[in-house]
């Protein structure tokens, strides 16, 4: 229903991709990493990256990435859910079969520090793009409904992940995420949040998981916690220089090594 609105009106798939992702839909990979902030360079052991282009919004940005025998092709969607859930729609009308969306999240946990690595089991709506794909009738509210990323894929990062923070002495947690569409607001309205049995916030998973099961592609986001308002060490202030430090050496020495195994037993399973 989605594409059949846009080619309504004249376009094709191919300018569906070139406009939202800025690329020919043939240069898409079957295994795609989504990240709404970090670039390439965050994670140099990824691989050696090739930048492509930029879309028509200028904060999506693609490169593609070779390492060892994987190919992924890496996307820079910009903060929020609007222009992330484009992205995946988009992504629906290539070749891409996996995706992996790595992002920073807020802890509403004592027990969830910075630098932590979390898999979120699910994500709860809190975001208004969400209700433009939940269902056909636009007046229908879909707020505080639980979203799942496909159960395959994130067992395979689960257990590769709890493998790699075992040897690497890094705490890992399942999240009941909440995604919202504001930082600043979102401050005043934690108790509601917090008694939804959320413990992570971030702004783009309950639409990217909705929009990925309408493409049918499989996904699952790894999170790197950013703050933690429940004892004073918001986005805004209260983080010390070693919560940042343990921040940066896990998404720079971690998460490079969960995307590429769990790409790379994707890739196995579906060729097998």
């Amino acid at each position: 229903m989605i594409i059949n609105g846009i080619k309504r009106f004249g376009s094709t798939e191919r300018d569906i991709c070139l406009h939202g992702i800025g690329v020919d839909p043939e240069k898409i990979h079957e295994n795609v990493v989504l990240a709404p902030w970090w670039e390439p360079s965050i994670l140099p052991e990824l691989g050696e990256a090739e930048y492509l282009s930029e879309s028509d919004y200028s904060a999506v940005k693609v490169w593609n990435i070779t390492a060892d025998k994987t190919e992924i092709t890496y996307i820079k969607t910009g903060i929020g859910a609007p222009v992330l859930m484009d992205v995946v729609l988009a992504l629906g009308l290539t070749k891409c079969r996996n995706i992996i969306f790595i992002g920073s999240v807020g802890s509403l946990d004592e027990k969830i520090g910075i630098g932590d690595i979390v898999i979120p089991e699910y994500t709860v709506c809190g975001d208004g793009a969400s209700r433009y794909i939940a269902t056909d009738n636009l007046k229908n509210d879909c707020w505080g409904e639980k979203v799942y990323p496909d159960h395959d894929l994130t067992s395979t990062i689960i257990s590769i992940t709890e493998n790699i923070c075992k040897q690497n002495n890094v705490k890992w947690h399942l999240g009941r995420n909440f995604s919202i569409d504001t930082i600043i607001a979102q401050f005043a309205h934690l108790d509601t949040i917090l008694s939804m049995e959320c413990n992570v916030i971030e702004m783009e998973t309950a639409a990217a998981f909705r929009a990925a099961k309408i493409s049918n592609l499989s996904i699952a986001a790894i999170f790197s916690v950013s703050d933690n308002t429940i004892i004073n060490k918001s986005l805004v202030s209260g983080r010390t220089e070693q919560d940042m430090n343990y921040r940066a050496f896990v998404r720079r020495n971690l998460f490079p090594r969960i995307i590429l195994k769990a790409f790379e037993k994707c890739t196995n399973l579906q060729e097998g």
